[in-house]
């Protein structure tokens, strides 16, 4: 089965003007950023791509947590990207994810060691970073710990 997606792009005019998309629940506007020498008006590619690769990971981090019986009590992310700029060519370089997993109080040491498993796994499974592959260089670096009582 296919799902398709669609966005509409509106521009409006040379490299440093705005644009709209709209891509379902989506809807925003995108410019260069600031610290690129544009206006830095609503999201830019490289922040959709990190938030991509992002939520990506974090849904199918969740999903194979819960097929593996690990249920967190509470998942957090933090995403960073590298882009270099070099003779004005912009390259995506890398993504790191860094998950926080807090298992339940009776969770065991085993269940650490599984989770931080699944949390390298997950970067695999994910079908942004598979898409990316090759390209930009995505790593994980999960920390896993109790929730204390």
């Amino acid at each position: 089965m296919k799902h398709p997606f669609v966005l509409n792009a509106v521009w409006n005019g040379g490299r440093n003007s705005t644009g709209t998309i709209d891509a379902g629940q989506l809807k925003t506007q995108i410019s260069i950023p600031q610290g690129m020498g544009g206006p830095g008006v609503g999201t830019n590619p490289d922040e959709m791509l990190l938030g991509a690769a992002a939520t990506c990971y974090l849904i199918t981090l969740a999903a194979m947590l819960e097929r593996s019986a690990i249920t967190p009590a509470s998942l957090t992310l933090t995403s960073k990207a590298t882009v270099d700029v070099t003779n004005n060519i912009f390259t995506y370089e890398a993504i790191k994810h860094s998950p926080v997993i807090t298992l339940p109080v009776d969770a065991t040491d085993e269940d650490v060691r599984k989770a931080e498993r699944i949390a390298h796994k997950a970067e695999s499974a994910c079908m942004i970073s598979r898409a990316v592959a090759g390209n930009v260089q995505i790593s994980t670096e999960p920390i896993v710990v109790i929730a204390v009582s």
